[in-house]
């Protein structure tokens, strides 16, 4: 069997066919996205609006996509002040 067939072929594994590590990664990731997805939304609504590049609904919308939206708007949603010498 070549390398596509057994792809086409393959099936999504049940959570009960899951291994514990397996199980444990991916409760892991979507604690991970949990938390910068509310870190994120608090944040935007506790910021004034001249401190975010653009608009706060539109960053809102941005922070649902998994673990990029979140990401994104800190790394280039937040101004920044200069750093003190």
């Amino acid at each position: 069997m070549t390398k596509r067939a057994r792809k086409r072929n393959a099936r999504k594994k049940t959570w009960k066919e899951l291994s514990p590590m397996a199980k444990f990664g991916t409760i892991s990731a979507a604690l991970v996205q949990l938390s910068m997805l509310v870190a994120a939304q608090r944040d935007i609504t506790r910021r004034p609006a001249e401190q975010i590049r653009g608009s706060k609904t539109l960053w809102r919308m941005a922070t649902l996509v998994n673990f990029v939206g979140p990401g994104s708007y800190f790394t280039f949603g937040v101004k920044r002040g200069r750093a003190a010498k």
